[in-house]
């Protein structure tokens, strides 16, 4: 089951001759005001409306028309200034507060038995005045999220062509089996006679992810990819203790995730670096020195992250078995190999799997997510309990494993993420799931073909799998570095693509754009990005303006780093409620 999110939330945009290097010189210039462009007239359509003709003249030309002129093709594009238009700015909601309006009302409790209040609530436990909220109607409170929902963006919007992350469309059959009663509405405190089918359903999704990995059981319990990590990594070190053998380091690429270190300290471990070759593969050499017996593991993802197969993994496992240590699958990328590759036949001993990328279950907003971790048969001991074992017909929780690394997880895992994967797996089935994996690989090679001639690639193998890494250098070399082509994509109406990781590559660029992603939109993104690396070349200015269609222009991201304000402070008239000085902020602080 796949999709795309091409049509009728796109916003037609003029397209540009291609870059110099691929074809003639850039004439066309971006709708929706961008680089030197004029405004953007709201005639029939608005911003769902029809396509926007570019005015004659180029980047110095008026404003821009609708009227009927030579058809071209659309870029597929979020209208990221759908908001930026209006007269106003969206205020805030404190900012739009009046003193005694309020969205809803309560009765004013006749007949209900009085309370003790200092009983109920001890004034230790009390605040000694009023927390300052917004006052507004209910109207005024829906308006207010509504449109910053509009200016939001999101994968049922837009492409996100963010690298290392496998941004791919969520399919809709996958939330409707998580929105059934039998599942949305169980409690993880039921017994387990009255969640047979919950638990069915976890352990068959054991099973296809210990298939689909070569490995031996898993646990649903780790909430992200990271959790995921931290909880193998603890496995190994119970592993290691258990043979009266600790150890103290783990070993690393030097193009890791950045989760991967964090986590390595976080289980009490010390890092190991190791560098990349020429080819940006794990060096072989650099590798075996690392290598000794207080070697607890060697953590890499493959693909890695620069979306090249290590090819040598064969004889990486090798060696790290040599010394006793185990290998870890960072799973960030499995999307890549789905159902064509298995790490446990590569040698890997742990897997963490990011559900929220090769099952295309909804991304972040701060949870809820799953990072289920799959090892090999002598780690399985090790495993948090309980697991869902199979006893005849039934299915049951299994605490009796004493040798444990105990809960990581206040109950077992998010259960409607898991829902959500099993669905998605089903609809796919085997052959499915393979070409997920082609689609992946396929799309990453088309559009790095379309970008070589105008971007250099950050290292020089190829083909690469699901993702590729440009540098930025040439576009460096004339002025725009990878943050202004970033920002310049969104004037274009696209999401950037992760920049600046890996570390090891300068002014890196990394764009992975799914197995989900039509020809379409590949062909609009790989456009703007030839548009963005033409206005480089010509006159770099306009790019370091960008984004200036965007409700919010660019930000100050460095002064934001050393003055960090995490939430909005209240100015302090004396005619506003009154709020606990500890919710003032500092009298120094800003108030924006």
């Amino acid at each position: 089951m796949t999709g795309d999110t091409n049509g009728n939330s796109s916003q037609s945009q003029a397209r540009p001759q291609p870059h110099p290097a691929v074809g003639g010189p850039p004439t066309g210039r971006v709708a929706a005001g961008g680089a030197g462009g004029g405004p953007v007239s709201t005639a029939p359509g608005g911003a769902g409306g029809g396509p926007v003709s570019t005015s004659p003249g180029g980047a110095g030309g008026g404003p821009l028309s609708t009227a009927p002129g030579p058809a071209a093709p659309a870029f597929e594009a979020v209208p990221w200034a759908a908001g930026a238009l209006d007269a106003e700015a969206e205020r805030l909601i404190f900012e739009r507060s009046s003193p005694g309006r309020r969205a809803s009302s309560f009765p004013d409790g006749d007949g209900l038995p009085e309370q003790d209040l200092d009983q109920a609530l001890p004034a230790g436990f009390r605040r000694t005045a009023p927390v300052r909220l917004p006052e507004v109607s209910e109207r005024d409170l829906v308006r207010h999220y509504t449109r910053l929902a509009h200016r939001n963006y999101a994968v049922d919007l837009g492409f996100y062509p963010l690298g290392s992350c496998t941004m791919k469309y969520n399919p809709k059959v996958a939330e409707a089996a998580a929105a059934l009663p039998g599942f949305a509405r169980l409690h993880p405190a039921q017994p387990a006679e009255q969640v047979q089918g919950a638990l069915e359903l976890l352990a068959r999704l054991e099973h296809a992810l210990c298939e689909l990995t070569g490995l031996a059981a898993a646990t649903f319990q780790p909430a992200a990819g990271a959790h995921g990590e931290l909880t193998g990594l603890l496995i190994i070190r119970a592993h290691h203790e258990a043979r009266n053998d600790p150890r103290r380091r783990v070993v690393i690429p030097d193009a890791a995730h950045g989760t991967n270190p964090a986590s390595v300290r976080m289980a009490g471990f010390e890092v190991t670096t190791v560098a990349s070759s020429p080819e940006g593969l794990v060096d072989l050499g650099s590798l075996e020195k690392a290598l000794d017996s207080d070697v607890a593991a060697f953590m890499i993802t493959n693909p890695n992250t620069l979306g090249l197969f290590e090819r040598n993994i064969a004889r990486v496992a090798e060696l790290v078995h040599g010394v006793g240590g185990q290998l870890y699958y960072d799973g960030a990328n499995f999307n890549a190999i789905l159902g064509k590759a298995r790490p446990g036949d590569m040698g890997f001993d742990v897997v963490h799997l990011n559900l929220h990328k090769t099952f295309a279950t909804p991304h972040g907003g701060g949870g809820p997510g799953a990072g289920p971790l799959v090892v090999a048969e002598h780690l399985v001991d090790f495993l948090p309990a309980p697991g869902v074992v199979r006893d005849g017909d039934r299915y049951r929780w299994d605490t009796d494993r004493p040798r444990s690394i105990g809960r990581v997880h206040g109950w077992n895992g998010n259960f409607g993420i898991l829902v959500r994967a099993y669905a998605y797996l089903l609809a796919n089935g085997g052959d499915g799931l393979r070409g997920v994996a082609e689609r992946a690989v396929l799309n990453a090679n088309y559009l790095l073909e379309r970008l070589s001639a105008a971007y250099q690639l950050g290292y020089p193998s190829r083909p690469v799998m699901h993702e590729f890494v440009l540098s930025a250098r040439r576009q460096k070399a004339q002025g725009a570095r990878g943050l202004d082509i970033a920002k310049g994509l969104i004037d274009r109406g696209f999401h950037p693509p992760t920049v600046y990781f890996p570390l090891i590559v300068e002014e890196a660029l990394m764009v992975e754009p799914t197995e989900t992603e039509s020809l379409e939109t590949l062909d609009s993104f790989a456009d703007a990005m030839l548009e963005i690396a033409a206005q480089a070349e010509a006159d770099p200015h306009p790019l370091h303006q960008a984004p200036v269609t965007a409700p919010v222009g660019r930000l100050d991201e460095a002064r934001a780093a050393r003055n960090l304000v995490a939430r909005w402070h209240p100015p302090s008239e004396p005619d506003q409620a009154a709020s606990d000085p500890a919710d003032e902020g500092p009298p120094d602080k800003p108030t924006w």
